[in-house]
């Protein structure tokens, strides 16, 4: 029988944390092959040795830091928010492959580092993110990004420094936002004012089509 291994040994075999581990088995990933007597997930030595096989086909999995502002006048806060992560990696004993560094709205999702790190999560090369605060990512949908990276077994750390979602950018994707969906009310009303007047048209003058309720006095 197969020598087997309990969660916390298969983390410390494969160098993660036992919650990396957890969530791998949730994700069936590196599923337990069975439980103890007192109710404890086990995993045989195959199993090990057949995930660190695919682990190791993969390749080494890289440590990204993400560091974001929103406009050219924030540059030198850009500068300082790397700074500071380079302080937290060293302190942490990490050596990050690369630092990504961008100008660019939240609320844009076409940035071209963004993109960039999205594609190699998904190709399995990041195994860690690291940023200053949630919103550094993105301004909406993080839950969505960070359910995606666990999908594909990368970590994100958030070291949760508000001083890098100033009020300034929060207000440019307010106004964004803002300016998005006022477009779309225009296209809206621009969009009614041709049917209606195409409406018109098909009736003719005899038989006006009323504006509140869309009929003509024919019917």
């Amino acid at each position: 029988m197969d020598k087997t291994y309990t969660m916390t040994e298969v983390a410390r075999l494969l160098g993660v944390k036992v919650k990396t581990v957890q969530r791998w088995d949730r994700e069936g990933r590196l599923k337990a092959a069975g439980r103890t007597v007192t109710d404890r997930r086990y995993y045989t030595e195959e199993q090990i040795r057949e995930f660190r096989q695919e682990m190791e086909h993969h390749g080494p999995r890289q440590t990204v830091v993400y560091c974001r502002m929103s406009s050219q006048s924030q540059r030198p806060d850009l500068k300082n928010q790397r700074r500071v992560l380079e302080e937290f990696c060293l302190a942490r004993g990490l050596a990050p492959a690369e630092y990504g560094e961008e100008i660019g709205g939240g609320m844009n999702f076409h940035r071209k580092k963004f993109l960039a790190l999205i594609d190699a999560i998904e190709a399995g090369t990041v195994g860690t993110v690291i940023i200053a605060h949630k919103d550094r990512l993105t301004r909406l949908g993080y839950e969505w990004f960070e359910r995606f990276c666990r999908r594909h077994a990368c970590d994100i750390v958030v070291l949760n420094q508000e001083h890098w979602s100033p009020e300034a950018a929060l207000v440019q994707d307010l106004l964004t936002i803002t300016q998005v969906f006022s477009a779309r009310l225009y296209g809206l009303r621009n969009y009614r004012k041709k049917l209606q007047e195409a409406l018109n048209a098909d009736v003719g003058p005899q038989n006006p089509v009323d504006p509140d309720t869309g009929t003509s006095d024919i019917l």
